[in-house]
Formats: structure tokens, sequence, C-alpha cells
């Protein structure tokens, strides 16, 4: 079934991602695995998840037979473009707005609402014990 010399985009191979048509991307050569998909020993699950993508990490990483790898030529039908390959971007966080943690003013009042009321409590006790010591 091989077609020497087609190029495909990955726009194109990304297009056929169903059980009634799916191509693989597996070391920038294209392979329409349509009529593989009941056959293959992991399910068509595997086979479907890996495309629109480059699958090749996922091929290897299985670590396949000589005899599945020999198997890849019967479904080849052409290259893959690699200047459609998206650029791999580096992360960048979301902007977050600044935290301010010099909150002073607020750290002081919560602090004398904490400390007021004890302070009052305090002064309470302590004047109940003097009275009735006297």
């Amino acid at each position: 079934m091989g077609v020497d010399g087609k190029m495909f985009t990955l726009a194109e191979v990304s297009e056929h991602n169903s059980p009634k048509d799916c191509w693989l991307v597996i070391v920038g050569k294209v392979y329409n695995v349509t009529e593989f998909l009941e056959d293959h020993p992991g399910g068509d699950e595997v086979l479907l998840s890996a495309t629109g993508k480059d699958a090749t990490d996922d091929f290897e990483d299985v670590d396949h037979s000589t005899t599945a790898k020999a198997m890849m030529d019967e479904f080849y039908i052409g290259d893959l473009d690699t200047e459609t390959i998206p650029k791999k971007r580096q992360y960048t966080p979301p902007k977050q707005p600044h935290y301010n943690q010099d909150k002073t003013a607020e750290f002081i009042i919560k602090l004398l609402h904490f400390l007021v009321p004890l302070a009052i409590l305090g002064v309470a006790v302590g004047i109940r014990i003097y009275t009735k010591s006297n």
C-alpha cells in the first residue's frame, strides 16, 4: 500500500482519527492503520489515542517485536512534512496579581481584635481577684 514520496502535513494526518479512517505518525512516517485496528493486540483504543500527534514515543514505549515492526511496511502511505510540526513552547505560568506580604495595617487591626478583649478579660479577672481578697 506504500506510496513513495507522498508528503502529508500534521493537519492532514490529524483529520484521520476515527475507527473508519485512522492514520498514525511514527518516526516521521505516516501509516494508515484502519484495517489493522481490529487485529491490534492492544485494542483499537490504543491506536486511536495516538492519532493527531507524533506517536513515536507511544510506539517505542511498548517495545514492539521485530515482526510487528516489519508489518508496518504494509501500512506505510507516506512521510510527514516536519515543517508542519509545531515547535515546543516553553511553559509560562499565568499572570497572577502581586501578593502584598506587608499588610501591616490589616495585621495590626486583626491583632487588636484579639488582644483588646483578652486584655479586658484579664483586667476583669484581676479586679475580681483583688476585690475578693479585701
